[in-house]
């Protein structure tokens, strides 16, 4: 369930086309992910509604894979005030019985600085394999010519933050396998982008350290977000290396 956030967070900076008068000029950040399962400050507002489907392969402690679908919507005005990004996802892509919701706000500074806090899991049915999970997180995009890209937006990102849930819990197979109880409780994330426009991203999600790229191609007037990595690169989680993958789309209404 966890990995559907990386499709979650391919695509709020879409939604980021202009910033009003007054406000200081900004090196936006890029249009291609920026985490693999760690949360972003930024966030989808002003009507953009987005969908995505994320995976792994295969799920830890198990010989099969699993993933899930989400569809959301922002709203609000983030510069101004404050932007609301609210999703549904589901948890279960073979009987579709298990459903859970987000919410995410979030806050730009200008200047590439944002800060968002949320709450992810929260079951709409029975059933779910992870538990509640609340966040801080605060997000740059560094400024200035020499991180600009030819486009005008910023090649190097980060975002740090805390949170509990599935930031600072193991699971019970952890547990059990003797890897201990607790994670960090602090996150974080790195991406630059390369050449060709690919984003490379580091992550650490409390538990375990994760790495891959992501890309933002369009189809059309359509962004495609897709994002793939490699997860639990360490030993600290999970019983092996394991392949984890979104892709997302989003629209203004």
């Amino acid at each position: 369930m966890t990995l559907i956030f990386a499709a979650l967070v391919c695509m709020p900076v879409v939604s980021h086309a202009d910033e009003p008068s007054g406000i200081p000029p900004t090196i936006l950040p890029n249009i291609h992910g920026k985490s693999l399962t760690t949360p972003v400050a930024w966030g989808a507002a002003n009507g953009v509604v987005f969908a995505g489907v994320g995976g792994t392969v295969n799920a830890p402690y198990r010989d099969e894979a699993d993933g899930a679908a989400v569809l959301g919507i922002g709203v609000g005005d983030p510069i101004k005030n404050l932007g609301a990004q609210i999703a549904f996802i589901s948890l279960d892509l073979d009987g579709w019985e298990e459903y859970s919701m987000s919410l995410h706000l979030h806050h730009d500074f200008g200047g590439g600085m944002a800060v968002g806090a949320g709450i992810e899991n929260v079951m709409l049915t029975d059933g779910g394999d992870t538990g509640e999970s609340y966040y801080a997180v605060f997000s740059h995009g560094f400024q200035g010519d020499m991180f600009a890209t030819e486009t005008g937006a910023s090649k190097l990102h980060f975002s740090v933050g805390v949170g509990s849930g599935r930031f600072a819990e193991k699971s019970d197979e952890d547990i059990a396998d003797g890897k201990g109880d607790d994670g960090t409780y602090v996150f974080g994330n790195v991406a630059y982008e390369l050449f060709n426009e690919f984003n490379a991203i580091v992550d650490w999600n409390g538990i375990n350290l994760n790495a891959g790229l992501s890309k933002t191609f369009w189809v059309d007037r359509f962004p495609l977000a897709i994002t793939l990595g490699a997860a639990d690169l360490t030993d600290n989680s999970g019983d092996d290396v394991r392949f984890i993958f979104s892709v997302g789309t989003g629209f203004k209404i």
